[in-house]
C-alpha cells in the first residue's frame, strides 16, 4: 500500500507552489523579455492528468515528480509536462529522429533558465543564492540527454549565474550572446 495519498492539505500545498513557481516564471521571464511565455508557462500543471499524480505525491520542498517514479518507476504526470513543454530540453529528444536532440530554439532556452531558477527559488525559499543552480546542475547534468551544444550552453549559463549573479546574467542580451555563441 503506498504512502502516498490525495488529500485536502496535499491538493492546497500543491496548488500554492505551482502558483508560487509560475509566478517567479513570469517575473523572470519579464526580465529577459519574454513576458507571454511566462505568462503561459506551465499551465499544463493543471491539467488532471499533471494535477492529480501531484497532489498525491506531493511533499513541499522538491517535485512531487520525484517520489511518484521512486513509487512506480515512472510519471505519467512527467511524461504528459514534457511532451507539452518546450522550454524542457526533454521535450527535443526523439531517439528516432536523424538529429536526436536538436539545438533548442533561443525563446525555449530563455524560458528553461527562468523555469530552473524559479523552481529552484520556490523549492529552496530562503536557503536559495545564486550559486544553487549550478549546484543542482552538476548533481543532473550526467543524466540529460541534449545537444551537446546545448549542454555547454547550460553548463556555461549556469556557471556565469553563479560567478556574476542574476542582476548581470539575466538579460537577454547576455544571454542572446550566450547562446549565439554556443550555438553557431
Amino acid at each position: 500500500m503506498s504512502k502516498y495519498k490525495i488529500s485536502i492539505k496535499n491538493f492546497f500545498g500543491h496548488l500554492h507552489t505551482v502558483n508560487e513557481h509560475r509566478f517567479k516564471v513570469f517575473c523572470l521571464c519579464c526580465r529577459v523579455g519574454i513576458p507571454f511565455q511566462g505568462l503561459i508557462h506551465d499551465l499544463s500543471k493543471y491539467s488532471p492528468e499533471e494535477f492529480w499524480e501531484s497532489v498525491k505525491y506531493y511533499q513541499g520542498d522538491y517535485s512531487p515528480i520525484r517520489n511518484c517514479k521512486q513509487e512506480n518507476g515512472y510519471s505519467r504526470a512527467w511524461l504528459h509536462h514534457k511532451g507539452r513543454n518546450k522550454h524542457h530540453y526533454e521535450y527535443w529528444y526523439d531517439y528516432a529522429a536523424n538529429e536526436v536532440a536538436p539545438i533548442m530554439p533561443f525563446k525555449y532556452y530563455l524560458e528553461l533558465v527562468c523555469d530552473t531558477l524559479a523552481a529552484g527559488m520556490t523549492y529552496q525559499g530562503e536557503k536559495w543564492d545564486h550559486h544553487y543552480q549550478l549546484k543542482y546542475w552538476n548533481r543532473v547534468k550526467d543524466k540529460a540527454i541534449m545537444h551537446p551544444k546545448m549542454f555547454e550552453l547550460l553548463d556555461r549559463t549556469y556557471t556565469d549565474l553563479s560567478e556574476k549573479g542574476l542582476k548581470i546574467v539575466l538579460k537577454k542580451k547576455y544571454l542572446k550572446d550566450l547562446y549565439d555563441q554556443y550555438t553557431k
